[in-house]
């Protein structure tokens, strides 16, 4: 199955007009996974030379929830600088980094805590959880 069959509406990402470009239309808010150095840049810039920086400019200029799921590693102090302007603009900056106390079996395993963390920041109840959550250590 191709990623487009799980959405509901496919925007093109040179469609600037589109509905979600609009403070207007109503949104939880936005992740973006995986957000590259370069769109984290365009964000924090306010450069909105294409649909997915234009609705992540309207989404925290409306207070709304803003994941960026940072992908590159190392960092230098640019991109450092990047992600602390982005979280005091109100984007929470959630690399995909593994957290490895569910003893994941598998790379989907991994894949699902950090879906299912990205969730988490939208609170959204799942009908159930795609990890098994930290109970206290035995």
């Amino acid at each position: 199955m191709k990623w487009q069959a799980l959405a509901d509406v496919v925007h093109d990402a040179r469609d600037i007009a589109a509905a979600i470009s609009s403070g207007s239309f109503k949104t939880l808010g936005m992740a973006i996974l995986p957000c590259s150095i370069k769109t984290l840049s365009g964000i924090v810039n306010s450069y909105s030379d294409g649909l997915l920086t234009r609705a992540a400019d309207v989404v925290l200029k409306e207070r709304r929830r803003l994941v960026l799921c940072v992908r590159e590693t190392p960092l230098h102090l640019g991109h450092l600088r990047l992600m602390t302007q982005a979280a005091e603009m109100g984007a929470a900056i959630m690399p995909p980094v593994p957290a490895f106390y569910h003893q994941p079996k598998s790379v989907e395993d991994i894949i699902d805590q950090t879906v299912n963390r990205v969730i988490d920041q939208f609170d959204i109840e799942l009908p159930a959880d795609l990890f098994t959550r930290w109970q206290g250590a035995d």
